[in-house]
């Protein structure tokens, strides 16, 4: 057989997941809420040495509607949502302010699992985006007192000297917080989660939120 040339036909020769190997995953037997499921799965992302298990694709639109998307860093679940932070300032926070909806997508190649988050996000208390922040290492803090993002740069060096200037207000003052720092949470109102067996249709469970607790759902692949 010959080798593939073209990039279609190169993307349809490598392999999605490794096979054999992937967990089962019982439908009949899950947890009462997607948070606990979700953090059973994330443990063993972790536990199975998937990288950056904690990455995810935040999803927002503006108020015109026009879709963003970017990779973020799951801080949290709790039973208020899915954490993440950033300047409220920023085009996430801007999205956030004039279009609460948003969705999180994390993939876990190497277990052949999916997750889809999707609800509203928005601002958690001022306390807790300080604690966020001073919990950043030094350089992660200087970065966000920079606070500039995706405005337009004349040049490296023009970065490396705000960078070097904020470097040194941080190390000199380890309470110093970036005004604009914010934890978001997103409230989730459906979560799906989606495993891929080593041969057959791949599982697709849906948890949705009503009024008297979560329902599941199995969807067809």
């Amino acid at each position: 057989m010959s080798e593939p040339t073209t990039l279609r036909e190169r993307l349809r020769a490598l392999e999605t997941f490794p096979r054999p190997g992937l967990p089962s995953f019982d439908p009949a037997a899950v947890p009462a809420t997607p948070h606990e499921l979700f953090t059973a799965w994330l443990d063993e992302a972790i536990s199975g040495g998937v990288q950056a298990p904690h990455a995810t694709v935040l999803s927002t639109a503006d108020v015109a509607g026009e879709v963003h998307a970017r990779a973020v860093i799951l801080k949290d679940v709790t039973g208020a949502g899915w954490w993440f932070a950033s300047q409220c300032s920023g085009p996430k926070g801007r999205d956030l302010e004039a279009n609460p909806h948003a969705a999180m997508t994390f993939l876990w190649p190497r277990l052949g699992r999916q997750v889809k988050v999707t609800g509203t996000a928005g601002p958690a208390d001022p306390a807790a985006s300080r604690a966020d922040f001073l919990a950043r290492p030094d350089a992660s803090r200087a970065a966000g007192l920079v606070n500039r993002q995706s405005e337009p740069l004349g040049s490296l060096a023009e970065y490396d000297a705000a960078f070097a200037a904020a470097l040194a207000a941080v190390t000199a003052d380890p309470g110093l917080v970036a005004p604009e720092w914010t934890a978001f949470v997103l409230a989730p109102t459906e979560v799906e989660f989606w495993q891929a067996p080593d041969d057959g249709p791949h599982i697709r469970l849906l948890y949705r939120e009503t009024e008297t607790g979560w329902t599941t759902t199995l969807l067809w692949p």
